[in-house]
Formats: C-alpha cells, structure tokens, sequence
C-alpha cells in the first residue's frame, strides 16, 4: 500500500510551508511517528513525522515553498523493515541464477564529476557556459544538490562584476532565506514604515540585584531546580509597570484599541533559526521560580527547534536581552502587533553620583520603544521609570519586603 504524506497545516493563516530540510532519503525505511523532514513556516520551525513505517520516497527538492496539503513524499507501507537497520535492496527475478563476481570495469574518462557538488553544472550546463565564456562560480545553482542545471546556465548573463573566462573570481556563497527570516524582514520592514515608533532610555543601578542573587543563588537553586537570573526581576518589573501603565500593554487594531485581561510577556530567545520570541503565559500571577521556570523551558524548546506556534503568539509586551551578546545600548524594534518592547542591555561598571560622592556601580542602560499612536509620552517614560524603581528597589517593590518569602525559599 502507498501512503501519501501530506504537509498538515501548521496553525491558522497559514496557507504555505517550506521544506527546510529532508531528514531521510528516498528508499530509506522509516519507522511511523519518526521526523523525516524540518518544515518551516513564517512563524516557526516545526518537525513532520513519518504517518506510517514502511520505504520512503521524497517527491519535493529541499528548499521548496509547497501549499499545505500537499502531497511531498510517499511511503510503501508493505515494505518489510530491512535487518540491521539497512535500507532494502531491490531484490532479483526469481529465474535469476546468482551470478558470480564480475571484475569493475576501467574507469571511462568523464570531463565532470559523477557526483555533483553544490556550483558543479552538468555537462551541459558546462558547454553552455563554456561558450558564454562564464565561470561556473558565478552562476547559483537550482538542481538536487546547488548543481548548475542547463537552464540555469541559459538564464544566466554576463554583467558587470560578473567575472568571464580567465578573469579571477571572487568566492561568493548565496543561500536562500528561511520562511521565518523572510516574514520576519517583512515584518520589521512593516513596524519602520506603519508605526510612530520612538525610544525612550534610562540606567539602572544593578547593585541591589547583585546583592540579592549573591545572598540567595544558591538556596534558591537548591529549592526550584533553577538559576535566579537577572530575567525574572525585568519581567515582575515590567508586569508592575504595565498595571500602572496599561496603554502601552494594548495593541491597535484598525481603529479599536484593543486591551486584555492578563499580561503574557513575550521574551526574546536566539536560537538556531533565528531571534524567536516565546510568550510566558500570565506573568502577572508567577513568581520568581514560575518566570525562571517558564523562560528555561521555553528557551530549551527554541533552541531544540520544539516550540510550537501557540508558544509564540498572544504576548501583549516583548523584553529583549541584546547584553548578552555585549551591546552597551541600542533602540528595540517593536513586536507587532504589541505596540512596545523594552531592551537590556550589558552591565558596565561607571562611575555615577550616590549622595552627593562618586562611587562605582553596575549600571545597564535600558531603552523602551513604543507606538506614539496609542501610548503618549507621559505612559511610555512612566513605565520606564517604574521599571527603573522596582529594579533598584526590588525588596520593596517586587518582593513585599521579605526577600525568603518572595523566592519561595520558606
């Protein structure tokens, strides 16, 4: 029997997919419910299991934008699984007496390669070219492999910066955007040109914080099973901030500002794939080891390429770390359709004026990107500066002063 494997669909509005990456080859047996292929969406990476055990063949070259439900591979489910894990062999006419070991025949001579590596043109993409007077490294190839096809050497042209016969080439490596890096430029591009957005900045003074992950660390890793990073003070701030300021928790929708009962908190995570953005759901009702949970958990699944779309979607406000990667400062870009995020960054040892004397403390500059069309200055450098007090103050504002109770150490 021959089962079709169709492409599911990956969530609502989503109507395409690519196939990122094949994980079998055709005439592989693959055993039911086993990833065979990496599916990428314009949101997220998701893995298509194999719906039967039997031999597989592939009908869709990698890379490929196919619709959803459509049929991009086959699977012969009467195929008996080979012994030893080996793929089948096709097996010989019955009539067929076993034939004995015939010496390899000597190698005729072949101007290209039997195999093609990805840039390799066929041979005759290779006459074409040849008469075009063209570097094969100049053309993108489109075949199994990146190989050079002949229509592809036909498509191609000579122009200026395109290097002819006997001209030195520039190495040049050309790879196609993931769906999600697509709709991810396309959206950044959409925030820059349908959005008032500005920034607004700050410091913050990280003693107090220091101070408290030094004192508890270790107790509280002890107790939860989980760091007490610097992430769960930025989030229970930020929550703090929004129920102050819930304008800039809303989002626009055509000419409704719209406003939700709870405050998911989006967090920006770097995986494999890209910058993904997970949602901890109802921040506003976790506490210290609830956020550090939920970001490791969610962190993990980025990085393992497991999170799925409804991990993604219905945050109301972003917080982004780009000090992990050493920037000083710099100006978020909004998380449509949210309408602001707020940007950490490194902690850098400055000198800075404490009653009236110069001392040295570690201070992060943040930044809070906002739509001006739905939050007005006052609401913007208000949540800021909320942020900003409930950091440099967290005993009083974030943990009701008692620091033991509000890490759940007692």
């Amino acid at each position: 029997m021959i089962l079709e494997m169709k492409v599911p669909s990956p969530g609502e509005s989503i109507s395409e997919v690519e196939i990122a990456n094949w994980l079998v080859q055709t005439g592989d047996y693959v055993e039911k419910d086993q990833e065979i292929a990496e599916v990428d969406s314009d949101k997220a990476t998701l893995a298509l299991p194999a719906e039967a055990s039997g031999v597989i063949e592939l009908l869709v070259e990698p890379g490929t934008t196919v619709a959803v439900g459509q049929v991009v591979a086959k699977i012969d489910t009467s195929a008996a699984a080979p012994a030893g894990g080996a793929k089948p062999a096709a097996a010989a006419p019955a009539s067929a007496p076993a034939a004995a070991p015939a010496a390899a025949p000597a190698a005729a001579p072949n101007p290209m390669p039997v195999s093609y590596a990805t840039g390799t043109p066929s041979p005759a993409a290779a006459k074409v070219l040849a008469e075009k007077g063209m570097d094969p490294a100049s053309v993108v190839g489109t075949g199994r492999d990146g190989r050079i096809t002949k229509q592809d050497a036909v498509d191609a042209k000579v122009s200026m910066g395109t290097p002819g016969a006997g001209t030195a080439v520039r190495g040049e490596k050309r790879q196609r955007m993931s769906a999600l890096r697509r709709k991810l430029a396309q959206r950044l591009v959409t925030v820059k040109n349908e959005t008032a957005m500005l920034t607004t900045f700050n410091e913050v003074d990280m003693q107090p914080i220091f101070d408290l992950r030094k004192k508890y660390k270790e107790a509280f890793q002890a107790k939860h099973g989980v760091g007490l990073g610097f992430m769960s003070f930025f989030t229970l701030a930020t929550v703090r901030a929004l129920q102050q300021f819930p304008a800039v928790a809303s989002m626009i929708d055509g000419e409704d500002t719209v406003t939700f009962d709870t405050l998911d908190i989006s967090v920006a995570v770097s995986g494999p794939k890209g910058l993904m953005v997970p949602v901890v759901r109802n921040a506003d009702q976790l506490g210290f080891a609830g956020v550090e949970q939920a970001i490791k958990d969610l962190a993990t699944k980025v990085r393992d390429g497991k999170i799925t779309l409804d991990e993604m979607t219905g945050g109301v406000f972003t917080i982004t770390n780009g000090g992990v990667f050493g920037s000083m400062l710099s100006t978020p870009i909004i998380n449509p359709p949210q309408s602001a995020i707020l940007g950490m960054h490194n902690i850098v040892e400055r000198p800075v004026v404490k009653d009236g004397q110069i001392v040295i403390r570690p201070i992060m500059y943040v930044a809070m990107s906002y739509d001006h069309r739905i939050i007005d200055g006052k609401e913007s450098v208000g949540t800021l500066v909320s942020i900003k007090e409930a950091l440099e103050n967290p005993v009083e504002h974030l943990m009701g002063g008692d620091p033991e109770k509000a890490l759940g150490l007692r």
